[in-house]
């Protein structure tokens, strides 16, 4: 959503209208989005059975609907699907003749295989796994109709080996830093934050409990939305370690500045997370592990750590240290260049036009 947002933000600044097609299911209608667009149309997302296909991946069939299709015919200007969710037009002939641009977010296939690893659900399993099948044969299929921009260049490699593919090509994310924020100096915490409700992030969280911070006397902070009971009931049993759940976009921006070292591990290495880059461009110092960087663009920016003792070995070398002014530069230079929205803006009107 990050990336969807502030790439609309950039094309607008850059002089394109943009006509927003949408599916609502939950989160409401953002008056903000009516800045950027010319026109902003919600649709109805086919949510539980009916949205599910034995040929089709469930996040792909349920968004399809006829008032979509007949809303892109009555003109013809250039189509930016967001996501492999948003491709069902793509075996529509009405479309074969029409400029269409696919946005990778991940290689969804293996995204989902991951979900399916970490989740404990029965049911949750059966379908993560269902979908992760479904989705790699769909991706194989789509990744020869039209071209395709992946937000990392890791993405770029496994579409173009494992898929054959030959249009496919690094455009890297956008996102809501304008400016450098990091603060020189030292902090006061180790914090690691996402989106708690996904499987994967509450096994990070509580790898990163019973692993790395088991023995280490050093402040700890998991924030982030709709924490389980069972993370609050393991974190309880940490002293050092205390909960932030639910907090607001300000406050979650507070604590990334604050924080002594972002720590910011990952157990799949699809797309480019999103809270490594803007731990890189607010935070201090940052330490992931490979999959969580590898073919991002990232790499040098953040302290890597290969097992739970190389991330104790770092926390215990980088808590006490200061933040320098040398490192923050290096960095704008990362924001001014491979990060640079308007840049990414200008190469995308160009693949569009």
């Amino acid at each position: 959503m990050i990336d969807v947002f502030y790439k609309i933000k950039s094309l607008h600044q850059l002089g394109i209208k943009i006509h927003l097609h949408c599916f609502e299911y939950g989160r409401g209608e953002p008056v903000a989005l009516n800045d950027y667009c010319e026109k902003v149309y919600y649709y109805h997302r086919n949510e539980g059975h009916k949205g599910f296909s034995h040929k089709l991946p469930y996040i792909v069939c349920s968004r399809s609907a006829n008032e979509l299709r007949e809303n892109l015919l009555k003109d013809d200007y250039p189509i930016l699907m967001e996501g492999i969710h948003c491709t069902y037009l793509i075996c529509d002939g009405r479309f074969a003749e029409r400029k269409i641009i696919l946005r990778l977010h991940n290689v969804e296939h293996e995204y989902y295989h991951q979900l399916y690893k970490h989740e404990s659900s029965l049911l949750k399993k059966i379908y993560f796994f269902h979908e992760s099948s479904v989705l790699k044969k769909y991706e194989r299929d789509v990744s020869g109709k039209v071209m395709t921009l992946a937000m990392s260049e890791g993405d770029v490699l496994k579409y173009s080996h494992e898929f054959n593919s030959k249009n496919i090509f690094y455009l890297p994310a956008f996102h809501q830093v304008n400016e450098l924020k990091c603060s020189q100096g030292t902090g006061c915490f180790c914090l690691y934050h996402g989106n708690l409700s996904v499987a994967e992030n509450e096994s990070v969280a509580i790898w990163l409990l019973r692993k790395v911070f088991n023995d280490i006397d050093v402040p700890f902070v998991i924030a982030g939305k709709k924490p389980s009971e069972r993370l609050r009931r393991i974190a309880g049993r940490f002293p050092s370690t205390c909960i932030v759940a639910d907090p607001d976009v300000e406050a979650m921006e507070d604590m990334v500045a604050k924080a002594q070292i972002n720590i910011t591990p990952s157990f799949n290495c699809t797309g480019i997370k999103l809270k490594v880059l803007n731990a890189v461009f607010a935070g201090r110092h940052c330490i992931a592990n490979e999959q969580a960087v590898a073919h991002t663009g990232l790499e040098k920016y953040c302290h890597i750590a290969k097992s739970p003792s190389d991330f104790k070995k770092l926390i215990s070398e980088l808590y006490l240290c200061p933040f320098a002014e040398e490192e923050a530069n290096k960095r704008k230079e990362l924001l001014e260049g491979l990060f640079n929205n308007k840049k990414n803006g200008e190469r995308l009107i160009g693949w569009l036009w």
